[in-house]
């Protein structure tokens, strides 16, 4: 898979603005700076600047150069240029939900106490819409998308997978956002719940198609080779 500039910019700005944010903030932050909340919205874990203002974009860094080279170390890297768009759009979308985070801190650091608690499951659940919508169309690899013994080693298991996994990604995100709208007990507990079964459910599901599969593959070293004559 080549990557070009035409899609790499939107991610290096991206990346360059939390650095800049980082630099242009340390002067004036406190020396506690929050760095976790708890599901109500409140600070419940504080953090030096070094942890606060670099944490995530280092991490956000750390990913972006991790998804790059992936890749080039994955087994199944040829499938990778049958799916350079999505892969693009999926890089690039945890990015923006990264910034958009960071954003929420250096707000809170410059004195704006926003609601954590809801824009935070929206802009999570906005990611889990994207990566819905491009699970169908990634291709077998080792390192990106629902990776079971079973949708491993058929490609028909992959597929209706994925396809199957679109759909539930988008219910999972949808609910929530919903889940931050309403602010209440049982909206959370019930996307725990339907995230828990759908994913469950699409374990199970891709066992179910890799059995009916004629073309299944077992995993490498589970069968002797054909001239393996040891006893």
């Amino acid at each position: 898979m080549r990557f070009s500039w035409r899609t790499e910019w939107p991610q290096w700005l991206l990346i360059a603005a939390m650095f800049a944010l980082a630099a242009a903030t340390w002067g004036s932050a406190p020396e506690r700076i929050p760095v976790h909340w708890g599901i109500g919205g409140q600070v419940d874990r504080w953090g030096g600047r070094f942890e606060g203002l670099l944490a995530i974009p280092l991490l956000a860094l750390g990913i972006y150069v991790l998804m790059l080279i992936v890749p080039r170390i994955d087994p199944g890297r040829a499938n990778y240029d049958a799916f350079v768009g999505p892969y693009t759009t999926l890089r690039l979308s945890i990015l923006v939900v990264m910034a958009g985070l960071y954003a929420l801190v250096i707000l809170w650091v410059r004195g704006m106490r926003l609601s954590i608690e809801v824009l935070v499951p929206l802009l999570v659940g906005a990611l889990f819409v994207v990566v819905g919508n491009v699970l169908g169309k990634l291709r077998p690899n080792w390192f990106v998308g629902i990776r079971t013994p079973w949708t491993l080693s058929s490609k028909q298991s992959w597929t209706r997978t994925h396809r199957a996994g679109g759909w539930v990604f988008v219910l999972i995100g949808v609910l929530m956002m919903l889940c931050a709208a309403l602010r209440t007990d049982w909206a959370l507990w019930t996307m725990i719940a339907v995230s828990l079964v759908s994913i469950l459910g699409l374990i199970v599901y891709s066992y179910l198609i890799w059995l009916r599969d004629p073309d299944k593959v077992p995993p490498a070293g589970t069968q002797p080779a054909p001239n393996d004559s040891r006893p």
